[in-house]
């Protein structure tokens, strides 16, 4: 495994990826969808931490996406396993392609 020299924040890689950032955060809210260091916490003040991932973690987060997009039906599957919440749901639905 090579050396992490760099991690980007998920508000970046949802601009990087052209991806809801909140969907982004359900998924990687659960590190079991991701390889073991792919999800960096990024601690930032007394209590706050930031979201943030390896190239690798990138990498594997798009084959997901990608994976899940091969039909509406998987697409519906995989945001309704991973997205708890309706309006992100619902947001994320409306912008993907028919």
């Amino acid at each position: 495994m090579a050396t992490i020299t760099h991690v980007f924040t998920i508000n970046h890689v949802a601009e990087m990826l052209g991806e809801d950032r909140e969907l982004l955060e359900a998924i990687v809210s659960n590190s079991d969808n991701l390889t073991y260091g792919s999800i960096i916490s990024v601690v930032q003040g007394d209590d706050e931490t930031i979201i943030a991932l390896t190239d690798d973690g990138i990498d594997e987060l798009r084959q997901m996406l990608a994976d899940a997009r091969r039909s509406p039906e998987a697409w519906n599957d995989f945001l309704y396993c991973f997205v708890d919440d309706e309006e992100v749901i619902a947001r994320v639905k409306a912008k993907s392609p028919r």
